[in-house]
């Protein structure tokens, strides 16, 4: 029976090389990113613990990220922890805080494997908010990481959309402010123009930056709503939102979404070329 199980597993692995080779003549997503909705429900409608059902959410996301690499997607990043996620059940944000701390150092002990792969991990929010062993964690694992290229994991925790962008402006309004003091004491003139905040300006101060906008942002559990993830970089961006709940999303369900995005790409493409 074991030795059936085996050959399943190889041959399932091997039917999905095969369709990546060959959905990977179309244009492949840079960065894709997961919304992962659905946990409490499945776990209502299971009657089981949520702790038991987060775990397994934890183990679909392996398998997201393992589709992502296989087909070469560069950049992936999940809304693991909404700023607003403070305000649940304090036993429920202690139990999501004490599963984040035991995976990050599951992550720390297979190492070797993220930097064989290339693979650099990134935890992007307020981080402040975090509880003292989740943020020490998170610094350990991206400080492990942080030579790697090939692949970037940008995990947003204790992060919002308008949390990052009133930061952003924040500090970009205090970095020109410090600019235009330093020359006034410096006796030197400046154009009007070079005291006006850019574009640029605000982007270099997002807790995104690391990262281009997404091509792909993938919603489990049929909502259709940003949730407050990404609202800044996702102007031109395919929003796929399969019906199943997190843990349920497959295979099949990643490979959907990269079918509909290679299907809309030259428009998307073309709208982004208009900006």
């Amino acid at each position: 029976m074991e030795r059936m199980v085996q050959i399943y597993s190889c041959l399932v692995s091997l039917l999905q090389k095969c369709i990546f080779r060959i959905v990977s003549v179309g244009p492949i997503p840079n960065h894709v990113a997961f919304i992962m909705d659905g946990n409490r429900r499945y776990s209502k409608r299971l009657n089981s613990m949520e702790g038991s059902v987060h775990k397994a959410g934890f183990s679909v996301l392996k398998s997201m990220l393992k589709y992502c690499y296989e087909f070469g997607v560069r950049y992936v990043t999940v809304y693991a922890f909404s700023i607003d996620n403070f305000k649940r059940n304090p036993q429920e944000v202690e139990s999501l805080m004490d599963l984040m701390v035991e995976k990050i150092e599951g992550v720390l002990r297979e190492e070797s494997n993220f930097n064989r792969y290339g693979i650099r991990i990134m935890f992007s929010g307020n981080l402040e908010l975090l509880s003292q062993p989740v943020r020490l964690a998170a610094e350990r694992a991206m400080l492990a990481t942080a030579n790697n290229s090939r692949a970037i994991f940008s995990v947003c925790v204790a992060y919002s959309s308008t949390d990052e962008i009133l930061r952003a402006v924040r500090k970009s309004c205090e970095e020109k402010w410090d600019e235009i003091t330093a020359f006034s004491l410096g006796g030197s003139e400046q154009d009007e123009m070079d005291h006006r905040i850019k574009l640029a300006d605000i982007e270099k101060h997002m807790y995104m930056a690391a990262a281009p906008d997404p091509d792909i942002i993938i919603r489990s559990s049929g909502e259709t709503r940003l949730s407050n993830f990404l609202l800044w970089q996702s102007t031109n961006c395919y929003l796929y939102s399969p019906s199943a709940l997190w843990p349920e999303i497959g295979f099949r369900h990643f490979l959907w979404g990269i079918l509909n995005f290679q299907r809309i790409h030259f428009y998307l493409d073309k709208k982004r070329k208009q900006l």
